[in-house]
């Protein structure tokens, strides 16, 4: 079994996937100097957006424990830190001070390309009229705008916090970035616009690799392509993305009857744009 150690350090056998690395650490190390050694020895390989469990062999079972709370190194031992494989459920709720709006690329050259070009606008206008009663920022590029053209006219970009150019697909820019730093406890970004498989995707893979919440707004994103479409909205739900419809969103940002905006929210989606086979298609 574990034999007491002498002097000022511990020899502990760190495992991690299919790799054992002999070390050692202070006598009486406890669980946050186990993490740092971890770190300093897997660092490169562990992705620190995942969720962990240490655990302790113990000899009395003769198999890996989950590490005994308030445990501390006083002997040679062997532990390993194992990710966990379940999903951590995420929750999606919003509030207007926590909410950032990204309209993305809702430009002129796209109209006669992408499907229910027409729809997405007018469910775009909805949305940015109600993140102005709401008092959320709102955060726009435009792809290219020299050959594509600006954010169409139907789209009032009154009060936006940045429009900005952009080549570069995703919209994470280091002006976007900037503009995120300065509003203080954003958690979630509700994201729209053009193409979903292209720059709504890297724009949303991007902001979740940061941390953040991303909310996709089905009824205000398209593509040129159904099926491109209907993959990537795949493919974003499954790594955690949410995807919802604008009418769940504003609802869920007012969250009572009662709210001051709450008429006018009302009033917005009373007006809203007609079925269009859209929603049909995620």
């Amino acid at each position: 079994g574990c034999a007491p150690a002498g002097g000022g350090s511990v020899p502990v056998l760190f495992c991690y996937s299919v790799f054992a690395r002999p070390s050692s650490v202070p006598h009486g190390a406890g669980y946050e100097l186990l993490i740092q050694k971890f770190l300093s020895l897997y660092g490169d390989q562990i992705d620190m957006h995942r969720k962990f469990v240490v655990q302790l062999f113990a000899e009395e079972w003769s198999q890996y424990i989950d590490l005994p709370k308030g445990f501390l190194v006083n002997e040679r031992c062997k532990v390993r830190l194992v990710p966990l494989q379940i999903q951590i459920t995420t929750l999606g709720n919003l509030t207007p001070s926590s909410t950032v709006f990204f309209c993305c690329d809702m430009q002129e050259r796209f109209r006669p390309a992408i499907k229910y070009f027409g729809d997405i606008i007018s469910v775009g206008q909805r949305l940015l009229q109600g993140a102005r009663l709401l008092g959320i920022p709102v955060i726009v590029t435009e792809q290219y705008p020299k050959g594509l053209g600006s954010t169409v006219q139907e789209i009032d970009l009154t009060g936006a916090k940045l429009v900005l150019p952009k080549t570069k697909f995703s919209m994470v820019l280091p002006e976007v970035e900037a503009a995120l730093a300065e509003i203080p406890g954003v958690r979630s970004i509700v994201l729209f616009g053009v193409e979903t498989h292209v720059c709504i995707q890297q724009t949303a893979l991007e902001l979740i690799g940061r941390g953040l919440e991303v909310h996709i707004v089905a009824d205000a994103t398209s593509s040129r392509s159904m099926m491109d479409r209907m993959f990537a909205l795949e493919r974003l739900a499954r790594t955690g993305i949410i995807v919802t419809t604008s009418e769940a969103i504003l609802l869920q940002l007012v969250a009572d009857k009662e709210h001051p905006k709450f008429k006018e929210i009302q009033n917005l989606i009373k007006a809203s744009a007609p079925e269009s086979g859209l929603l049909s298609k995620v």
